[in-house]
């Protein structure tokens, strides 16, 4: 079994879901069910912070100490298989890699508000990285000089992440008038990333790993959630 966590960082993107258990954004106890449940590859891609307890890293651990391979990328996926690469979590595409890499530091770069399921996650804000992405496609399409991306990206800094529409985004910068020229460039770099990471879990086996040598230290909040789980 091959279980994706995703939601708004596919959302309204057309891919191939042959052989793959999608789940909607992962939260705390997820990763540890799809390991329990027999996933043999997990790819982590979008999950919840902030309302219910985020995926926590001790579950990741047991998952790669049992054998699974779990791969991380474009949003809270890319921030776990940094923090978790030590461990064996694979580090998928360029946002993930910029995070590697120290280029990027802020959590905050990937985090967006978005629709719930019964919308399909649809995002609702804009995150920072596809910001960027956008604002020098905009620059080589001349739908934007210099100045203004410059402009604009500096506002899109600016703006907490639950707040970052296109339309705040563009009236903080002082350019309304280029919401419809962002709009037309813009570019889904968090999509890209979630697209190569379903790509690299199709194609991962469908068997579990050797187990690595290192040891999965327990912890008492480890203990506690396990024994929840028991008693449910």
């Amino acid at each position: 079994m091959k279980v994706l966590f995703a939601g708004p960082s596919l959302w309204g993107v057309s891919y191939d879901r042959t052989g793959l258990d999608v789940r909607p954004p992962a939260r705390q106890g997820d990763i540890h069910r799809a390991v329990v449940e027999g996933a043999e590859a997990i790819g982590l891609i979008d999950g919840v912070f902030g309302f219910v307890p985020s995926v926590w890293h001790k579950e990741i651990l047991f998952a790669l100490k049992s054998g699974v391979r779990v791969m991380g990328a474009a949003s809270l996926g890319a921030l776990r298989a940094v923090e978790c690469a030590p461990f064996g979590m694979e580090v998928i595409g360029s946002i993930a890699t910029s995070y590697a890499a120290g280029s990027r530091i802020e959590d905050a770069d990937v985090c967006l508000v978005h629709a719930p399921a019964e919308l399909d996650f649809m995002p609702l804000t804009e995150p920072l990285v596809d910001v960027e992405a956008t604002l020098e496609a905009m620059r080589q399409a001349r739908l934007a000089s210099t100045g203004e991306a410059e402009a604009l990206l500096a506002a899109a800094r600016s703006i907490y992440f639950a707040d970052r529409t296109v339309e705040a985004l563009t009236l903080t910068a002082g350019l309304p008038e280029l919401a419809p020229g962002y709009r037309e460039a813009r570019v889904g770099a968090k999509s890209a990333d979630a697209l190569l990471l379903v790509e690299h879990l199709r194609s991962a086996p469908r068997e579990r790993t050797p187990a690595p040598d290192w040891e999965l230290v327990s912890s008492d909040p480890w203990r506690h959630y396990l024994a929840g789980q028991a008693v449910a």
